[in-house]
């Protein structure tokens, strides 16, 4: 593979309900901490489940040149601005003066913005007819004009992060953003590596930002039995691979990392941070909201990015260990998943499946939906810089069905140098990535 293919990491940021900055959701990941508490949004007292890992004492604008451009965001789009700024200071790229922002494009997995549920429900309540037992749309739009804000309506748009995010830097590449459930960050990152070894661009912000934590978001889930419901217990509730798992926690954040061209970032001076050599992705075919029990589609994902990355899965490097030294689990806390994960790395890596660490911080921040697989693709880079591994909460009554190495409850030194990245999403989306350390 020649240096113009090779894509590297120069910059990275994220915006979680353990912090909003590298270090300190570092420290407090590999220390344990959680950040699940009870929900305050919204009165959600009521719920099955009234707890999340909401993001705290974040402002937005300290991390943006001019507020007022942005005033209408939503929270998704003020979450990446913030990991963005992160990661776009790091990459030092402000300082380059030879940057042609019409070679500097974006990939996002983004999820939709939050509605305005007080404004929605006054228009839907003056437009009701009683008689019919419909709404009347003229009234509804009559309504809407007293009670909707258009420009609150256009920022619940998906794609509303990348553009403001292009706006606030000037970027004028290709602009693309996926909504591919649980999955989407992690797709965007790799399809954002594909287009920079076609020689679309140079240099892709990508990664992913999403909130469910709301009133709608909360009550789908909630009707899909997918979240816990230990409110007596929520500290504790996530408990991926436990065997007393009853389901996930709802998170919400952003992850963003800068992906160059190994020729760029040369040409700059820049320093990788690592290298991206692997992606895979697969459809399972089956179920909208089950993954298929054997694992095929997992499996395929793992399969197509350990061949691209040029790894066999059942080889052992130097120190006698597997070529894949840590993997990031997706790892929700549901009964099916971390079963089906589990099965699907057994099935990929045979004898050395017991032998690489995996573990899944949805444990200590929720599942961030669709930014799941951005924080946890940097939490990978973090792990290779600092030699550690953060652990799995909760994980205190082992599955004798999952017998895995799943790093129980206490972060681990050890040799880190490549790492393996999952994301599973409703609708039977699979995307995995790998990192590896950057060497010349």
């Amino acid at each position: 593979m020649s240096d113009q293919k090779r894509i590297v990491i120069t910059g990275m940021g994220w915006v979680t309900p353990l912090g909003h900055d590298l270090e300190t959701v570092w420290s407090r990941l590999t220390n344990g901490e959680s950040g699940i508490a009870r929900i305050d949004r919204f009165q959600a007292e009521s719920f099955p489940t009234n707890f999340a890992a909401q993001v705290r004492d974040y402002d937005y604008n300290q991390y943006v040149n001019e507020p007022s451009v942005h005033a209408t965001a939503g929270d998704h789009t003020r979450f990446a601005l913030g990991a963005a700024r992160q990661a776009w200071d790091q990459s030092c790229l402000s300082a380059y003066g030879d940057l042609d922002r019409r070679r500097v494009g974006i990939y996002l997995g983004a999820g939709e913005g939050v509605l305005d549920i007080d404004r929605y429900s006054k228009t839907n309540l003056a437009s009701w007819d009683e008689t019919a037992g419909a709404v009347d749309a003229v009234k509804w739009i009559e309504a809407a004009h007293e009670y909707m804000d258009p420009w609150l309506e256009i920022e619940q748009e998906p794609n509303m992060p990348a553009a403001h995010i292009a706006r606030e830097y000037g970027l004028r590449g290709p602009v693309y953003n996926c909504l591919t459930a649980c999955a989407a960050s992690t797709q965007a990152i790799g399809e954002a590596t594909s287009m920079l070894k076609r020689g679309d661009a140079d240099v892709m912000v990508s990664g992913g930002t999403h909130t469910m934590l709301h009133v709608l978001g909360v009550t789908g889930f909630s009707r899909l039995t997918a979240l816990s419901t230990r409110n007596d217990d929520y500290k504790s509730a996530a408990r991926p691979f436990d065997r007393t798992r009853d389901g996930f926690v709802m998170g919400e954040g952003s992850g963003i990392v800068i992906l160059e061209t190994l020729d760029h970032a040369q040409q700059r001076g820049a320093q990788p941070l690592a290298e991206i050599i692997g992606y895979g992705s697969s459809a399972d075919a089956y179920r909208i909201t089950d993954m298929h029990p054997e694992g095929e589609g997992p499996g395929g994902a793992i399969a197509q990015a350990l061949d691209q990355a040029g790894i066999d899965p059942h080889a052992l490097d130097d120190d006698g260990l597997p070529l894949i030294h840590y993997i990031s689990a997706h790892g929700t806390g549901t009964k099916e998943n971390d079963a089906i994960e589990t099965r699907a790395v057994k099935k990929v890596f045979g004898e050395n499946a017991s032998r690489i660490p995996i573990s899944s911080i949805k444990s200590m921040m929720g599942h961030l939906i669709a930014a799941a697989g951005a924080v946890e693709m940097i939490t990978c880079v973090m792990a290779i810089r600092n030699q550690m591994i953060p652990p799995t909460l909760n994980l205190h009554h082992p599955d004798p069905d999952l017998d895995l190495d799943y790093v129980p409850n206490e972060s681990r030194q050890i040799k880190v140098e490549t790492c393996l990245s999952n994301s599973f999403g409703f609708g039977g989306q699979n995307d995995t990535v790998i990192v590896t350390r950057f060497q010349e």
